[in-house]
């Protein structure tokens, strides 16, 4: 159930199958694999190791990584977006009534997140949320509130590679089950942006539809080629 794209093991599965296998975990960190993520981890020595490590399950986000799939000739079933996936986690979370935690974003942004989340999930437990501006190095007081607050699932919200970049610096310190990086997921849910339309989003071109949104976000789509050159390169090896 997964492709080997570079030196990462990426899940190629649906998403109700990686839902499933998320039990399996005692820990997990769903990392969102696009293109941008994964070539920033390949200069990473800390993220790198997070990624290749058995706790962590890289999904395929973004139209590059499933070209790269195809690629390596192990076409991936189906894109899976990390929002849509940060929603099924919510939604079995409220079912089962376990708590989650929202870390990441202004502190405005957070709290109307979290009072959009209550809105649509009657019942939903969120046990704590802190903005996301702090300093990685010096953190004691975030660190206490999760471990005080004892989520099931944490969410961060803080951009490629600091969420990614706390993600591996603290989950063997902290007691979440789950963790995710998930970009700017609250800025959507808080109702600041808007996803692109489902038939964009289906033909794999939301990057297209954010970058018209979000002019400044052109210069993170040089990391695409790059990856995609790197992919072809490791494949004629």
């Amino acid at each position: 159930m997964y492709v080997k794209i570079l030196k990462y093991d990426v899940f190629s599965g649906t998403k109700q199958q990686l839902i499933g296998n998320l039990e399996k975990y005692n820990k997990v960190n769903i990392v969102s694999g696009n293109p941008e993520v994964l070539y920033t981890a390949l200069e990473n020595k800390i993220l790198y190791n997070s990624f290749k490590n058995n706790n962590a399950i890289i999904i395929p986000d973004g139209i590059g990584t499933v070209i790269a799939s195809k690629i390596v000739k192990q076409p991936i079933k189906e894109k899976i977006a990390g929002i849509e996936v940060m929603e099924e986690i919510i939604k079995k979370s409220c079912i089962d009534g376990k708590s989650i935690y929202l870390l990441g974003s202004t502190e405005d942004v957070v709290m109307k997140c979290k009072e959009n989340l209550l809105k649509k999930y009657p019942g939903l437990r969120i046990s704590g949320l802190h903005d996301g501006y702090f300093d990685l190095n010096n953190c004691d007081d975030v660190l206490n509130d999760i471990r005080y607050n004892n989520p099931y699932v944490i969410f961060v919200a803080m951009g490629c590679p600091r969420q990614e970049t706390f993600i591996a610096k603290y989950m063997d310190k902290l007691p979440c089950r789950i963790y995710m990086g998930v970009g700017g997921s609250f800025d959507v849910i808080a109702g600041n942006v808007k996803r692109a339309p489902s038939w964009m989003v289906n033909l794999g071109l939301e990057w297209l539809y954010r970058v018209t949104k979000e002019p400044w976000r052109i210069k993170r789509l040089k990391s695409i080629p790059k990856f995609l050159i790197k992919v072809v390169k490791d494949e004629r090896k």
